[in-house]
């Protein structure tokens, strides 16, 4: 049996505190009597089982080591034990950097057809129309994509399906690169949105399942920052590769600037989901299933990552959990085998239906609606903003010194249309670069504070603050009389709606068990999507039937989001059941 030394503190009968050097015996083994784990403490008279402690936990000072004695049951206070032992360090960060560098990935995928669009636009015959659908395809594969990945990850695994949206996003992107045909490009884009929607709705409950309860929300916010660089990093990358001259040309076959940008985009998904196989299966995941012995070994690795000891010299000998059959099972099952396929797909929809019940009902109506207003409102307005820089730029062009405003910037039309309608003359301006890096500069003032102050303020703070503001912000879209004002505006509604996106998936982790939560979080995303594949469809109609209708509705759902968040469970502070 091993030994852990650690400072423990008693309270004495007389309120004041002392501290004592003690070692602390723990075995967390379930005896045959209680059918509970057993915590071992030197003295003998400290020794308890769960049974117990019912009414006590185990907590941490800021090293992750155990000090006191609050409340906890069942796995969250086995969790929080092997966490406390674990403690925070090498893995953690590389953890974070890996997951974050993902979300970072899936920024890119989500983004990259704003700079495809107009370079691509002659070479696959594309007018007003063709690049509409184009935009919608995407979408229409997270809609599709949310819910499938997030049913696998919650059945089959965190890692395992993480790793296959990688994969199939990185050769997905790689062999569109190469791809002629307007129709085919489409479906491959398609397929691109499908894959991405997996990788972005997992990683941020992968990444929280393996935190300590003190850093947890503190590590998801910094996942914003992640984001932030991929928009900054886009541009870029786009600036530098896309205006080049750089084509091959054959009767059957051509391959430009905008091809290989396509390609080198895709490169870092395949590299993520190949890095990603040295990492564990989430232990929380493992557990839950069932399969102790398996979380054991992770919790090994990871106290041997953080502390540099042997694996074998971690306190924890033995893990015992109520075995759920059925999670173990579902989890062997072979997607290739139809008899599996139907015990999968009924334990599919008994999760699903798990969703809709007390006590998960309303957390999930609330994230939905969130997830909905909010994914909407940021995918829809940020998609036009391109164009309106570009249409105030024109103006501004034809009319030096002069005002205008959104509305009419939005009802000029394109004159030289008819006479290239395919843009073949077009190239993209230095100013539709710059203007997007500055709007990836803007998220990173809200980027470093978030996580500085969330452990404080709370996420839940954040999240009403930045649905409020931009909410104001888009009323303000109407008021705007040139370029350089539209762009403030622009940058500041940028950096408040992604942070809100953020804080939805940080929110999310806390507010559904292991079981559900990734599920909960690819439902949400479903709506989300679903939310911005409505909204980039009918805004066309909407701005053509009269300005302020978008910026009324969207300004709406804004605040209707930002008051709904009133009403979200404070988060933060608990260990994940």
């Amino acid at each position: 049996m091993s030994v852990a030394c650690s400072l423990y503190g008693r309270r004495q009968n007389r309120g004041t505190r002392t501290g004592k050097r003690q070692c602390i015996i723990v075995t967390a083994c379930r005896t045959p009597q209680t059918k509970s784990f057993v915590v071992n403490s030197a003295p003998p008279k400290l020794t308890r089982t769960l049974c117990d402690l019912n009414k006590s936990r185990l907590t941490t000072n800021d090293h992750g080591v155990l000090t006191e004695h609050a409340y906890m049951s069942g796995l969250s206070f086995l969790i929080y034990c092997v966490h406390s032992l674990i403690g925070f360090g090498k893995f953690h960060y590389m953890l974070l950097a890996i997951c974050g560098l993902i979300y970072m990935d899936t920024a890119i995928g989500v983004t990259i057809l704003s700079f495809v669009l107009p370079a691509a636009q002659c070479d696959l015959e594309m007018d007003s129309t063709a690049k509409g659908w184009l935009t919608a395809s995407p979408m229409l594969g997270m809609v599709v994509g949310s819910y499938i990945w997030g049913c696998l990850a919650d059945t089959k695994g965190r890692k395992v399906v993480l790793i296959a949206t990688l994969l199939m996003d990185g050769i997905v992107g790689v062999i569109s690169s190469f791809v002629q045909y307007y129709w085919v490009f489409l479906v491959f884009r398609f397929f691109n949105g499908f894959a991405v929607t997996g990788a972005m709705g997992i990683c941020f409950p992968y990444l929280g399942e393996f935190q300590p309860t003190k850093y947890r929300e503190r590590c998801l916010c910094w996942m914003e920052m992640f984001w932030t660089v991929g928009v900054i990093l886009l541009p870029l990358i786009a600036w530098l590769i896309v205006p080049l001259d750089l084509r091959y040309e054959s009767e059957m076959f051509h391959f430009k600037s905008w091809n290989l940008f396509v390609a080198l985009c895709a490169l870092p998904s395949i590299v993520l989901g190949l890095w990603l196989f040295a990492f564990p299966e989430s232990p929380k995941f493992l557990l839950e299933c069932g399969e102790a012995d398996a979380a054991l070994e992770v919790f090994k690795w990871i106290y041997a990552q953080n502390t540099g000891q042997d694996p074998e010299t971690y306190p924890v000998k033995c893990l015992q959990e109520k075995t759920n059959n059925k999670d173990k099972s579902t989890r062997s099952l072979k997607l290739h085998k139809k008899k599996d396929l139907k015990v999968l797909f009924s334990e599919v929809w008994e999760l699903t239906m798990s969703l809709y019940k007390p006590p998960y009902l309303r957390n999930t109506l609330l994230a939905c609606a969130i997830q909905f207003g909010l994914t909407s409102s940021y995918y829809t307005l940020m998609v036009w903003f391109p164009e309106l820089f570009t249409r105030f730029e024109e103006f501004e062009n034809d009319n030096p010194g002069k005002t205008t405003s959104v509305c009419i910037v939005s009802a000029l039309s394109d004159n030289a249309t008819n006479l290239d309608p395919y843009g073949c003359e077009t190239t993209i301006g230095v100013n539709v670069y710059l203007h997007t890096v500055y709007i990836g500069l803007a998220c990173i003032p809200g980027s470093i504070i978030l996580p500085i102050f969330v452990h404080k303020l709370g996420a839940k703070f954040f999240l009403i603050l930045s649905l409020l503001v931009s909410g104001a912000v888009t009323v303000g879209f109407y008021f705007v009389i040139n370029s350089t004002q539209n762009l403030i505006l622009s940058c500041i509604f940028e950096a408040l709606t992604s942070l809100g996106i953020s804080l939805v998936y940080c929110i999310i982790v806390d507010m559904f068990p292991t079981n559900l939560r990734v599920m909960a979080a690819a439902l949400s995303l479903t709506m989300g999507r679903l939310g911005a594949l409505v909204g980039n469809l009918i805004f066309g109609y909407l701005i053509d039937l009269a300005c302020i209708v978008p910026i009324v509705i969207f300004a709406a759902f804004l605040f209707l989001c930002g008051f709904l968040s009133f009403i979200l469970p404070r988060t933060g502070k608990e260990t994940l059941d």
